[in-house]
């Protein structure tokens, strides 16, 4: 059984591992969990690793198939900082977040929003799921206010737009979302993708959010 099921069983049971009885009584609460909303933050070096990235693309789409409404926000820093060093655009880190100049928004948008959302969404697709890659920026689904001058444009979430992402996923469509959020006047912000995610389930009430990631990220159950 693929191991993002196997995941949300285990959540659903509160057991850290499913025998054959916990794993029944699981599945007859994953029939009665149909509708709900599963945000999943996806992240870290797995999104690089081609095999681990078709393994989660048959997850979301096994979710869905299971009548779950899964949502994922992803990350992209190893890439955005690969594309900075190819393009000789100097990284600065304050407290773990990126510093983010004109230059380096423009590169993370075009990373995250041009080559990670499109190729996330694609692969859930060629699963068998359905799945539309945007970003917080698109229709203002995600609105943002700067969060340190000293970082620049990197974002904090203020408002996220339930109805445009209840919209698809009443169509059986999983919303694939960039860490992009826009200010009051449209500017672009880099926003960190736990922080994202968690702005997304809180909107949509979320019954699950899962972290997947292989560095640090929300550390406080807060």
């Amino acid at each position: 059984m693929p191991h993002a099921l196997l995941l949300f069983l285990a959540l659903l049971s509160s057991a850290s591992t499913l025998s054959v009885e916990p794993l029944v009584r699981s599945l007859s609460r994953v029939a009665s969990a149909a509708g709900s909303v599963v945000v999943v933050k996806y992240g870290g070096h797995a999104m690089s690793n081609e095999a681990l990235a078709h393994s989660f693309a048959a997850d979301i789409a096994l979710l869905q198939s299971v009548g779950l409404k899964p949502v994922v926000v992803h990350g992209g820093g190893p890439q955005i900082g690969a594309m900075l060093q190819k393009l000789e655009i100097p990284s600065n880190f304050v407290g773990g977040l990126r510093v983010t100049d004109a230059a380096t928004m423009e590169v993370a948008e075009m990373v995250l929003a041009g080559s990670i959302n499109k190729k996330i969404a694609a692969a859930i697709s060629k699963a068998g799921g359905r799945a539309l890659g945007l970003t917080g920026r698109d229709d203002r689904i995600v609105t943002a206010v700067q969060r340190d001058a000293e970082l620049g444009l990197v974002g904090e979430p203020t408002d996220v737009r339930p109805d445009v992402l209840w919209a698809l996923l009443d169509q059986g469509i999983t919303p694939v979302l960039a860490p992009i959020g826009a200010s009051a006047d449209g500017e672009a912000f880099n926003i960190n993708a736990d922080t994202m995610a968690g702005a997304i389930a809180g909107a949509l009430e979320a019954t699950q959010l899962l972290l997947l990631t292989d560095v640090a990220g929300v550390l406080d159950g807060e």
